[in-house]
């Protein structure tokens, strides 16, 4: 695992803290608490000054801890200062303003980030953190009744990411499709499919997209005594037939926009009898379940619910609530620690019920289920939203987004927004190639990078482990750069424990800002007739350093990372 400079910061200042109760000179239960290294990076308070002047990084530590320890925070931030002088990473330790401590790291320590980017390559930014989890992720939820639409693209393009960061600290994760391939909307199916062969008019509720056409025509060609049927055994084999080729169009869809499911998951497999008997006896076993009106319920109430549900009606028929209890007890079986549902925007509801059953079933619902939610994406083109799908004929469907924009812009951009806010995609701007575009912006940078290493090679200007010196990086804009890179570990960490793909998004747009103001500032290969010098050497290999991040950022979110452009 890549240790960032932000972790040798508060580790520092856990271990000056730890020294100062050790001589006495601190005596607070909050100092006790920050001394603990392994969780410094999480409690102790840094930033990057905007002034680079003012050092690499700045904690107002000193003045979190000034009024439990009854001291003023100038004289708390000078005696953690005194316990700083000794740490070798460390060039030089200030204490400035009201008693924040600016810190500067060694030169040459700042510096090796870049040979250990180059060493690691694609593992750089990949750890050990969530090395003992396993994650059950499941990310879209469909019916097999018609293309995926919008909705569900964002879930395949942020689920997809997540499982990739996910996977990149240590968790084992399964991607999981659950198909919702039963109810009376399968029998609708089935008739409208039907319908379309016969040439008579389709149920009034059932789906009127040119796509059932496309498929009536596919199975009447495959299978044309199926229309010669009783309209019940009909419909039936309709929606059988049509089930199939719509799922598998499914699957084809997402394979193209680079997202790929390890289980697809039926919800009728929840209603043998055999699979239901033995969720509920687990149910029952835990002293939930109850009977009332003829109806089984489970006493939700028990764990905050607002009211108590039902799992079977006095008919006999299993409720909604049924499967997704079914389903959750299934996936625990498994052997899953933790199950991520990422639900649409009309899903609120369900987050209370699926963590009252996992609470019903004796687990942790803090802890081995969580309920993401992602709200409405808006499509704009020409200036206008785009509602009517041509094929659906209801809203845009994943195909159509793709064929609009290309895959790389398509899932960038609807991997760049936290899922928890509604989005608006500007079709005309992803079609543009210029800075305006985000996903250009940050594939140019890469490509950029990858042209002036070509002609690195043709000049002559060695790079790389064995022809980098970091004493000779003491622009500001380098220290920008390698500050920046050194920090990618921690993003990677930081977006799979807050389930947030986006914070890597965000931070290679910013290292491609960084790395443009650098080339601009700091020129990398000799010009005319200079000589070749350790010092383009050193830029080159800060240039192949920051490429290889950028890659390996675009990688964790199914982007690619050109290298012309």
């Amino acid at each position: 695992m890549s240790i960032s400079p932000q972790y040798t910061v508060a580790e520092a200042l856990a271990e000056a803290i730890s020294d100062a109760l050790r001589d006495g000179d601190l005596t607070s239960d909050i100092a006790k608490s920050l001394a603990d290294k392994t969780g410094a990076i999480e409690n102790i308070p840094l930033e990057r000054p905007k002034n680079r002047d003012h050092g690499d990084y700045a904690s107002s530590i000193a003045l979190a801890l000034a009024k439990n320890e009854g001291k003023a925070p100038r004289d708390i931030a000078t005696l953690i200062k005194a316990k700083l002088i000794s740490n070798k990473s460390l060039a030089k330790i200030e204490v400035a303003g009201p008693g924040f401590i600016n810190i500067t790291l060694n030169k040459s320590w700042q510096g090796s980030i870049v040979n250990r980017i180059l060493q690691e390559r694609e593992n750089f930014g990949k750890s050990d953190l969530l090395s003992r989890i396993s994650v059950n992720l499941e990310f879209i939820s469909a019916n097999p009744t018609g293309p995926l639409h919008l909705g569900h693209t964002r879930w395949a393009a942020v689920g997809d990411a997540l499982a990739r960061v996910l996977s990149a600290v240590g968790a084992k994760v399964v991607r999981e499709f659950y198909i919702n391939d039963r109810g009376n909307q399968m029998d609708l199916f089935g008739a409208s499919i039907r319908a379309s062969i016969l040439g008579i008019p389709r149920p009034e509720d059932g789906y009127q997209g040119e796509y059932i056409v496309d498929l009536g025509k596919l199975i009447d060609a495959q299978r044309p005594e199926l229309k010669q049927l009783p309209e019940a055994e009909s419909i039936a084999e309709f929606r059988e037939a049509g089930y199939a080729l719509q799922l598998q169009q499914q699957k084809d869809v997402l394979a193209e926009f680079g997202t790929h499911f390890d289980i697809w998951f039926s919800e009728r497999t929840l209603h043998s009898g055999e699979d239901w008997n033995k969720s509920l006896k687990k149910l029952r076993n835990q002293g939930h379940i109850f009977e009332s009106e003829g109806a089984i319920w489970l006493r939700t109430t028990d764990f905050g619910d607002d009211k108590d549900r039902v799992l079977v009606k006095s008919g006999g028929e299993l409720t909604y609530f049924a499967s997704d209890t079914a389903y959750y007890l299934n996936k625990r079986d498994r052997g899953f620690d933790i199950c991520i549902y990422m639900l649409g925007a009309d899903h609120h509801g369900y987050v209370a019920r699926l963590k009252t059953t996992a609470a019903c079933v004796g687990d942790n619902p803090d802890s081995n289920i969580e309920v993401l939610i992602g709200q409405m994406v808006k499509i704009i083109e020409g200036g206008e939203e785009l509602k009517l799908s041509k094929r659906a004929g209801t809203i845009v469907t994943l195909e159509e987004l793709v064929e609009k924009v290309g895959v790389d812009a398509a899932r960038y951009t609807l991997i760049r927004y936290p899922t928890d806010t509604p989005m608006v995609m500007d079709l005309d701007l992803l079609k543009r190639r210029t800075n305006e575009n985000p996903v250009y912006y940050v594939q140019y940078a890469h490509a950029r990078i990858t042209a002036l290493l070509r002609n690195a090679e043709e000049l002559k200007v060695a790079y790389g482990l064995d022809s980098y010196n970091p004493e000779l990086l003491e622009h500001g804009r380098e220290r920008e750069l390698l500050g920046a890179l050194a920090e990618y570990p921690e993003i990677v960490a930081q977006a799979a424990r807050l389930r947030r793909p986006h914070r890597i998004v965000r931070f290679i747009e910013e290292l491609a800002t960084l790395y443009h103001g650098f080339y601009n500032d700091c020129r990398v290969l000799p010009m005319g007739e200079e000589r070749v010098s350790a010092l383009h050497s050193a830029r080159a290999s800060l240039c192949a350093a920051t490429a290889q991040t950028i890659k390996n950022g675009l990688s964790l979110l199914g982007v690619s990372a050109p290298e012309r452009m």
